[in-house]
């Protein structure tokens, strides 16, 4: 899918439409000290295999991809969740 590099949407914080640039959301680095994640290195210590089943089939071929839209007036970022794609391509 082409997204556009500027679209003109509502911002909440600005209460009216402006121009919006669009990037496409990437995760964070998970932080290693958080308590699942201290939880999780725990219980993969020792003997007794796998906590979570892995998974060998995958049925879906495509990811959701999230668009991350920021207000070009005050800096806002609103978020436009769950479209399925293959690939993105942010046109000029």
């Amino acid at each position: 899918m082409k997204a556009p590099k500027l679209i003109s949407t509502y911002c909440p914080r600005c209460k009216k439409h402006t121009e919006h640039t669009v990037t496409l959301y990437k995760k964070g680095k998970d932080r290693t000290l958080a308590i699942g994640n201290r939880r999780y290195t725990r219980k993969q210590r020792g003997y007794g295999g796998q906590r979570v089943e892995e998974q060998r089939k995958f049925a879906k071929t495509t990811k959701k991809m999230s668009l991350k839209l920021a207000c070009k007036t005050c800096g806002y970022v609103i978020q436009r969740h769950g479209v399925r794609l293959r690939k993105l391509e942010i046109a000029a």
